[in-house]
Order: C-alpha cells, then structure tokens, then sequence
C-alpha cells in the first residue's frame, strides 16, 4: 500500500463563513453547517435527503450521536409504522443556505414512477401534495420544519404525519420519558394493535406527549425531541407490525396546517470532548508469512496523534511478547476519518498475534503458512452451501436447518404480470407452457437465492461457474457432508466418500437444465407468488405444501381436509439472450468437471450450451465472449478460437471486463496478434488498477455506496487471480490478497467484523439469513458487508434487519469467495 496525504484546502469563500469554519477545525460550540452540507455539533452529525434508500432504514433527516448512527428516515409518511413496500415521496434538490446553515428539500406525494430498486409499482391513494422539509440549527440543538403547499384533504386529517425511526439495537432495556409517562425500550415487540376502519393492522403508541427524553441515563445517547406544533408525539414500536421494524417517533399534521405544519427541537446529547477511538483493522483469520501485512488504524478526523504501535506475539504461557514496534506512517484522510498504516510484513514467525495502538488492542489472529487452509473456506463449502440447498431436507445432528421445501415447484407465471420483487412476466410465456401450468424438472436442484428463497437463475449459474473452476484449478476433493438426491436429503457434517464441490455443482445444474429441458429455454427466476409467502423468516417448508397445485382441479388439503390453496411458487420466463450466453458458459464449464463424475448431466450441460451458442442471434462481444472461452476450453473446436481472434481488438478495448476470461486461453490461441494485444491491454489495466488502489488506505479500488463493497471486492480479488495467473510478469497478487484482507475485516468503520459468518476471531454473527429473525447467521456465509451512511459514514450495524450490510446472497457473493480463499493458499503456497 502507498502513503497517501491528503490536506483538506477550504475554499476561501467558504472560510468567510466563521460558523461553516469552524465546522471543519472542530471548535464549533454551536449546530452549524459543514463543507459536507450536514450540520455537526461536536459529535453530533444531522443529515436531510444524502440518502433515500427509506426500506433499508437509510433516508430523509438522519442523525449520528457520538459515532452512532440513532435515528433515520425522517420525513412525511401516510402510515404510523411504513414497511417495505408502503408509498414514498419524490425527492427533490437538496437546498443550501450558508448564510443560515439552513438544509432543506421539496418533496412530493403521490410519484407512481417511484418503485423500489427500480420496480415493483406501489399503489400510491389518491392524495396530491408536496412540500418542504427543512433542517436548522438552534444553539446546540436543531429544528426540523415541514411547509405543505396546501393544507391537507380533511379524510387525510389524522393519517399523515413526520416519523423519524430510532435504531433499536441500542436502546433495548433504555429507559425513556414521554412528559409524565415513563417506561423501557424493550427487547421484543409488546405494542398494542388493532383494526382500523379499512381493516388494516395498526399500532398503538407506547407513550403521547409534548416531549420525548430518549435514554436519559445514557450520556452517549441521551436525545430530546420537542413538539413545538399543535398536537402531540407518538412513540410506536414498528416491529408491532413488521419484522424488521424500528421505533418510530410521530406527529400529525393538524387540519388546516401549512407553514410550520411540523416543528420539532432535537437535542441529541454531545458529549464533551468526544471523539471516535481509534480502531486498527486487520484480517481476522490473519496472514500467510509470505504476504504483505498491513494493518490499518483509523482515527477520528480532528486527532492528529501517531503514537507507537506494537504487533505483539501472544505467548503459549501467556502473557505477550513483542515482535515489532514502530511508529505507523501516514496515510491520509478517507470519507471522516484519518488514516495511518503499520506494516509488519517482515514478521514471519508463525503464531498467533495482536496488534495494540494505544489502547485498542485487535482480536488474536494468526501469521502461518497454513492460514487459508482450515477453517477459513469449508464453513462455506460445509454449512452455507448446504443450509442453502432447495427442494431437500438438511440436517445437522440434532438439528434440522430447514424441512424439505417446495417439491411443488413450479407453476407457469401469470402473463403481463410484474412480481413484487421484480420479475416480469411479458405478454408470452415462451413456452408451450399456459398461466398456471405445472411445470416438470423444477422441483430439484438450486439454492435459494438470499435472505429469501427465490431462485435466479444467474445467482445459480454463477454459483455453478465459480464451484467449477475451484474443483478445476485446485482439484479440491473434500469431503464432509452427505448428499441423497433420490431421497432429497442433506447431512451436515457427515461424509459419503463424494467431493462436496461436485455434488454441489451438480445440485445447481439440475435445476438449470432441468427448466431448459422442460421449456426450451431458462428460467429468468421462481419465486413464492404472493408476499405472505416471501416475507416468512424460518424454515422454507413452511412456505408451501409441497404438493403441485392443478388448475381446474379439485386441490384437497389431506390433513385439515379443506380447500388447497395455489401456494406454488411461479416459474419466470424472459427473451433475455444476454442471461442466456452468461448462463450457458457456466454449463459449458461445468460439463468438463462432470465428465466421469456424472456423464448424462456432462453431456446435456454440453449440449445445452452448443445449442445457445448457435441459436442466440445477440452477437454483442460481451455478451458472447465468456461462452466463446468455456466452450473453447471444453471443446478445442476451432469455431470459438476463431470468434475470439476475429474479436481482438474488442476484446482488448474492453479489457476490464474480459482480460480474466481471455487470459485462459493464452495457452491455447498461439496467433501473435492476439497474444499481443491482449498482453498489452492488461498491462494497461494493470496500470489502472494500482492507481485505483492508491485512492484508499486499504490497497483496493473502493468506492463505497449505500450497499456494501463486499461482494464486489471479492469477486474483484477473483478475477486478480486469473489475471496473476494468466500474466504472471504483469500482475502480482497483491491485489487479490488486499481483497482477502478487506472482507476479512481491514475495511473501514469501527466495526472490524470478517464479512463471512463463523470464519475469523470476530465475524458476522448476526446476518440477513433466513434465521435472521433468530439474530443469528450461517455458518460460511458471506454478508454485504460494510455500507455507506451518505455522504462518510461506514457503517456495520449488529442488527438482523439490513441487507444492504448483512445479507447473504449465492452468485459471486458466495463461490468467489470460495475460490478467492483456494487461490490464495495456492499462490502462496507455491512461492
């Protein structure tokens, strides 16, 4: 990693404004405004509209107490407690006045182009009305102002109102006081609710009053909010009414209001003096003798201080002894924080280390040429994989991860129809298949997608190419779990004398050939139909019957002796020849592992995917490339090497996106044109790629968002190795193994977590699996993991709730994990 200095120029009309200055040295005594167009007070940050991601807790006026992020999605909303799919306004231009420190921004209801992720239609009322949210500050404290344009309809008088969430996991067993009343926040969900007169489920509040004290006793997170307009706060408990609900302060708009038709004074306590505590990042598993170690210690923005840092050696009698000290070097400053570096590279000695600064002191973790070996990839291989198997039962000694699930799998999709969570069905089916038909072949294989249990069918084939290619490259023959595909049965941690990659790869193939051979093409996705069925947190035999559901038939529940409901899930079809060539390289690949292991799926896999390449008319380079390289390497028919030469100079253009791909058949196309060309356009990208990794202090292209990087930066880490492996005097690995480092927990943020749940000293224990309603997690699965608060706040919340940090998903988020981990040890290992 390079040093970097980066010293913060205040523009000079900015430093006109005493209040906005002081806001950047850290003397303010006062809310005022800063250069990053938030007001701070100390350690007081509060945001308007930097964020509007309002279903994942992020959006509106939000606000970090002391290093904490405490409350969120302050804004107008038609429901007492909103859920996922609840309407949501149109964000206008945030609207700076320096002059004030005011933030403001007009919003707008109803906006029916507004749809989560980018679909999913919500049914907006029929209610028309924008205004002004504004944020101010007020001495030590800060105002929120909403204007209507126009007074609200009056049969809206008493729905609509400004909620703020408050996060919960800090506030379990907090006290509170509402004017007279008084009470805890408490661990689970005891709010009161009822019908109201459309028959919805609503809440009723904890406590009603002018003025809401918010964990009085808590000096870190003692807030106030004042009502200062007519009528009353409400404190409601979300969760009343959805899982991943957080508390909810409220307040009406009263009838006739306009101006100042909301004004809140909120006091969030700022403690003297406060500033975040130095953090030092490092892997949690820990570091192969041969790698490059760098620890990375993260201070708060305003401290300046380099004191020693140590890597001390943890003695098997106890006690410590050090194996390095020094003075770390400076890095620079990164979103909020200040950053040093201290580099241990040279310590090579095995065992098991700390690094202490100060008074921080890191989790043990260990230096051995054994790192990647044990203990870091199975829990993937072992438990994930296997929890995440549908259509079987998985067992693990006493316990039972989930029932055996959806062998009613599938019936055909409603035509013209648009799912909730997004799949689209056009105005055909593509099959000979009719709305509401079974489908056959569909209930084997796959694994559930996420958090959820739908089944995409890239999710599936990525998984399938990135297994392929471990087996391949690393010949990994472990074993330790039993797989019965004739009687759909899991058993953790028991072996049957079979790789537990094959069968996994072959576990996914079966469902993706098994839709191609019942409908002629893929799948696009096949999910619960109705959201009942997608929102169960616990075990996915619960979800259906198991029993194919026939349309025009009599449909008998057995058991209860009542009417069968048409609970199977739909099967998605699309005309998407780009998902086609992406899924049948997969398939290309994995034909060459089955060969021998199970030679009827090697063949039909081969098939298929010769079949793809010949009757998709996309002849987009990108699109066919990767297929052109599978059945290449499977085949050696002349045909794809052809394609690819007749495609250098694209291919070369685009570089970025096929050097790891092309790069493997460098041994196979011998034409000096092509080898050429392709060599120097990776030297390019690798020029590229070590600038980029200058930009942060953790040596890898990051460029944080409001979901975490994890996922992209393993599958960048993937991709470096065949790079390294396939141009050996361009690239080094340096960047794959930066990549290991950073989801295993040298990444930004005062939670140092590996991302992947069990593996390391400290990890992500409480995920968004689909236990997460048991705040607990998989073993091996890998999380999103560190997330961005807009505009420089990394944030890892111990909270089951947020997918944007802590779910888990198949596709690269899982199998290049497992690569990544099997390159390392082999690279390494090699040296």
């Amino acid at each position: 990693m390079i040093p970097k200095f980066t010293l913060p120029v205040l523009i000079a009309t900015c430093m006109l404004f005493t209040p906005f200055a002081n806001a950047q040295t850290g003397l303010n005594n006062t809310m005022v405004l800063n250069a990053q167009e938030y007001l701070e007070y100390k350690g007081i940050n509060v945001m308007l509209a930097h964020d509007f991601y309002p279903e994942g807790h992020q959006g509106g006026v939000g606000i970090i107490q002391n290093g904490q992020r405490v409350a969120t999605n302050g804004d107008i909303r038609l429901e007492p407690t909103p859920g996922q799919w609840s309407p949501i306004p149109k964000v206008g231009k945030r609207v700076i006045d320096k002059a004030t420190g005011e933030v403001s921004v007009r919003m707008e209801f109803p906006n029916n182009e507004i749809n989560r992720k980018g679909f999913n239609p919500v049914i907006y009322p029929d209610l028309n009305f924008a205004y002004n949210i504004r944020v101010l500050p007020a001495g030590k404290s800060f105002k929120i102002i909403v204007d209507l344009d126009k007074p609200l309809p009056d049969e809206w008088i008493g729905k609509v109102g400004f909620n703020i969430e408050l996060f919960p996991g800090i506030l379990f067993g907090k006290s509170y006081y509402m004017d007279q009343q008084f009470g805890i926040f408490n661990q689970q969900s005891n709010g009161q609710t009822y019908k109201d007169k459309d028959g919805e489920t609503q809440v009723l509040p904890i406590a009603q009053g002018k003025r809401l004290t918010i964990a009085p006793e808590a000096e870190m997170q003692r807030m106030s909010i004042e009502n200062l307009a007519a009528g009353k706060l409400q404190l409601l408990d979300g969760r009343a009414k959805h899982n991943n609900g957080w508390f909810v302060v409220r307040s009406l708009i009263a009838k006739g209001a306009t101006k100042n038709a909301i004004e809140w004074l909120v006091t969030p306590n700022a403690v003297e003096g406060w500033q975040s505590s130095p953090v030092v990042q490092v892997s949690q598993v820990g570091y192969h003798p041969a790698q490059q170690k760098t620890a990375v210690i993260e201070l708060d923005k305003h401290d300046k201080r380099v004191l020693p840092v140590s890597l001390l050696r943890i003695d098997e009698k106890g006690g410590f002894t050090t194996a390095l000290k020094t003075t770390p070097s400076t890095w620079g400053d990164f979103l909020r924080y200040h950053y040093l570096q201290f580099d241990f590279s040279k310590v090579t000695a095995p065992g098991m280390y700390v690094v202490q600064y100060g008074s921080f002191k890191t989790a043990p973790f260990q230096i051995s040429k054994d790192v990647f070996k044990n203990d870091v990839w199975q829990p993937t291989l072992e438990y994930f994989l296997p929890v995440q198997m549908c259509h079987m039962r998985v067992n693990e000694k006493y316990r039972v991860w989930h029932g055996l699930c959806h062998m009613d799998d599938a019936r055909m999709a409603p035509i013209d129809s648009t799912h909730f969570d997004g799949y689209i069905q056009g105005h055909d089916t593509f099959t000979k298949y009719k709305p509401g038909d079974n489908v056959p072949l569909l209930n084997r294989g796959a694994w559930h997608d996420a958090g959820d249990f739908d089944l995409r069918v890239e999710s599936q084939a990525e998984t399938v190419h990135g297994l392929t290619l471990a087996y391949e490259m690393f010949d990994v023959k472990y074993d330790n779990t039993t797989i019965d595909q004739h009687n759909h049965v899991v058993e953790i941690q028991q072996p049957d004398g079979k790789p537990d990659l094959l069968q996994q790869i072959e576990h996914g193939l079966l469902s993706i050939t098994g839709g191609y051979q019942a409908m002629g093409r893929f799948y696009r996705g096949i999910i619960e139909p109705t959201i009942r069925q997608y929102t169960i947190l616990g075990d996915a035999a619960n979800i259906t019957d198991n029993k194919p559901f026939v349309t025009g038939a009599v449909n008998t529940n057995t058991i209860l002796n009542t009417p069968a409901p048409a609970d199977d899930r739909w099967v998605f079809t699309e005309d998407n020849p780009r998902r086609s060539l992406e899924v049948a390289a997969s398939l290309a690949a994995a034909s060459r592992v089955m060969k021998g292991y199970n030679d009827t799926l090697a063949a039909q896999c081969l098939q298929i995917a010769e079949e793809v390449w010949k009757t998709t008319p996309d002849q987009t380079l990108s699109h066919r490339v990767a297929l052109a390289v599978e059945l290449l390497i499977t085949t050696k028919n002349k045909t794809y090497a052809t394609y690819l030469l007749n495609n250098t100079d694209a291919i070369a253009s685009s570089i970025e996106n096929t050097g790891w791909l092309v790069g493997r058949t460098m041994g196979i196309i011998t034409d000096k044109k092509y080898q050429d060309a392709i060599t120097a356009a990776v030297k390019q990208l690798y020029v590229k790629i070590q600038q980029q990794g200058t930009q942060t202090p953790y040596g890898v292209p990051y460029e944080p968002s409001i979901w975490g990087a994890g996922w992209g930066i393993q599958n960048f880490g993937y991709r470096q190795y065949f790079l390294y492996a396939s141009f050996p005097s361009v690239f080094s690995d340096t960047y794959m193994l930066h990549a290991i480092d950073f989801i295993f927990g040298c990444h930004p943020g005062s939670n140092t977590a590996s991302f992947v749940s069990g593996v390391g000293a400290r990890s992500m224990t409480t995920a968004y699996g689909f236990n997460r309603a048991d705040r607990s997690y998989i073993p091996g699965g890998i999380t999103s993991g560190t997330a961005l608060i807009r505009p420089d706040f990394p944030e890892l919340l111990d909270w089951p709730y947020l997918w944007q940090q802590g779910e888990y998903v198949l596709g690269g988020g899982t199998s290049d994990y497992l690569f990544l981990i099997l390159a390392a040890d082999h690279v390494l290992n090699k040296k």
